[in-house]
């Protein structure tokens, strides 16, 4: 398997979802704006939205698929088999007992997770509402992450990456055609989420089933993989979780602030996924079965070979991205979000938080490389130890920097808070001897700095001024933005192939 035509597989398909989320938030932002509605929802919407990447994309994926791949690698397949069951058995044993105690535990928990919401009781009984209709999607999306894992390490990676499309496309179907018939019409949207997680889990159960692998129920306590994992789980979902914690703890700060903080830290977040998500995780996904392999054959050399193949192509892709997010900032985000209810005002405000978040960008899609590095060899102890320190430090910047920066220093908080859990990463693999860099590290790093700043001057000089960005009509903004994404890319590209970059340099296969 070659892992960079995987990647370009991966990333595509991951894009196209990416698309179709930013055109959810531009309906989204179009039909309600930035107010007590949409902080509601978002607020809703986050508290499943986190434990989805906690527990299923954290703690889930990063303790099954190791522990799936050594049996697969080194059992029969009646033992995987059965594994899988156990596994799967237990899971959604679990999923529906925190679905019920979501439901009926959602009054308290808007209280802990959003208090200054308390002082307007609309907002607080509107939020609870909808987090009642929202919470079962993490059943639902948990369920989803057993399959995505079972493709992954079965190398069928392009299904778990357009599935999210699908909660997308509930949206989007959602808000245009059906919120009317909703008192307040905002209460679509929660609805669309549970049938989002609905549609995702029916779209992969056929893949299953084609490829053998559908789990039975077995209810088996005693499988010693199953006990592994349930042993891996907890401490790998603060492990590999601590920005979404943040992200949570920042709810929690920005309830206190003036309305739209809550929806202004969102949009910002949704466009620093857009290369968190394309091109982090989809890296981390095609990385961790073939560490997983080498692990288990007890390849050293290959495993440390392998990081490094990762750390350079996250480099490479990564920094220009975070360039672009803070150049660009504004284009991007009027070209998608400034319509209808969506002032001016809320345009400059969200570019305050994504410039913010972009400072950290290339630490967060780090930590979706290294923290691999550790999970599959099963060695939980460090990362988790690197994240309450992480967790710790950045909730001091937040109270460092919410008063003279208010939304934004919550959202630098966070990402420098990445960047200090990246380094520490770093650290501890080349201390325990896990990672050895390959040569040619320093010149590497020169080209692509150099490359980095030639995008950011030409992008920076040829967008043109603000007034134009925020008073044109979408039929010119949504191809300009789109035409000079490409002029980035194209001179960040040429760029690099003066000074000597190849694509076939970057040629590199997994583990069979």
């Amino acid at each position: 398997m070659n892992l960079l035509r995987a990647l370009a597989t991966v990333s595509s398909l991951t894009v196209v979802s990416r698309v179709l989320g930013y055109a959810r938030d531009f309906v989204i932002a179009r039909s309600f704006g930035a107010g007590l509605y949409t902080d509601a929802f978002f607020v809703a919407f986050r508290i499943p939205n986190l434990l989805r990447r906690l527990f299923a994309e954290g703690a889930f994926s990063q303790a099954f698929v190791p522990v799936l791949a050594e049996h697969k690698n080194r059992t029969s397949a009646e033992e995987t088999r059965n594994l899988v069951d156990g596994v799967a058995t237990l899971l959604f044993l679990a999923l529906v007992a925190a679905a019920l105690i979501g439901i009926l535990a959602a009054w308290p928990i808007v209280w802990l997770s959003a208090p200054g919401f308390a002082a307007d009781a609309a907002k607080f009984d509107l939020t609870v509402r909808m987090l009642r209709i929202t919470f079962p999607y993490i059943a639902f999306i948990s369920l989803v992450a057993l399959s995505a894992g079972l493709l992954n390490t079965w190398s069928r990676f392009s299904v778990p990456a357009i599935t999210p499309a699908l909660l997308n496309v509930a949206f989007i179907v959602g808000a245009l055609a059906f919120a009317e018939r909703f008192d307040p019409p905002v209460l679509v949207l929660a609805w669309a989420v549970f049938a989002g997680g609905v549609l995702q889990l029916a779209f992969q159960i056929p893949f299953l089933l084609r490829l053998g692998i559908m789990p039975r129920w077995r209810l088996d306590w005693h499988h010693p993989g199953v006990r592994r994992v349930l042993t891996l789980m907890a401490p790998a979902a603060f492990g590999v979780s601590v920005s979404q914690l943040s992200l949570l703890i920042n709810t929690i700060f920005a309830s206190f602030l003036v309305s739209g903080s809550v929806s202004w830290l969102y949009y910002a977040d949704r466009l620093m996924e857009f290369p968190a998500g394309v091109l982090g995780v989809a890296l981390g996904t095609i990385l961790l079965p073939s560490l997983s392999k080498y692990h288990a054959d007890a390849d050293h050399a290959e495993y440390a070979r392998l990081l490094d193949w990762g750390l350079r192509v996250t480099v490479l892709l990564a920094a220009p991205a975070a360039a672009a997010l803070a150049v660009m900032a504004l284009p991007l985000i009027t070209a998608l979000f400034h319509y209808g209810r969506f002032t001016a005002a809320d345009a400059f405000l969200t570019r305050e938080a994504l410039v913010a978040y972009s400072i950290g960008l290339v630490g967060m899609m780090l930590v979706k490389i290294l923290a691999p590095g550790f999970y599959a060899r099963q060695n939980i102890a460090t990362p988790v130890k690197i994240g309450i320190l992480t967790l710790v430090v950045t909730q001091l910047m937040n109270l460092a920097f919410i008063g003279p920066l208010r939304h934004a220093g919550l959202a630098l908080a966070i990402g420098l808070g990445a960047c200090l859990n990246a380094a520490l990463l770093f650290f501890y693999l080349r201390r325990q001897h896990i990672y050895e860099p390959q040569p040619g590290w320093p010149i590497f790093l020169l080209k692509v700095a150099a490359s980095v700043g030639f995008m950011a001057v030409v992008v920076y000089t040829t967008m043109g001024e603000a007034r134009w960005w925020l008073s044109a009509p979408w039929h010119q903004k949504l191809p300009a933005v789109l035409g000079l994404s490409l002029l980035g890319t194209l001179a960040y590209g040429a760029c690099l192939a003066l000074l000597g970059f190849r694509l076939r340099d970057f040629s590199r296969r997994g583990a069979t």
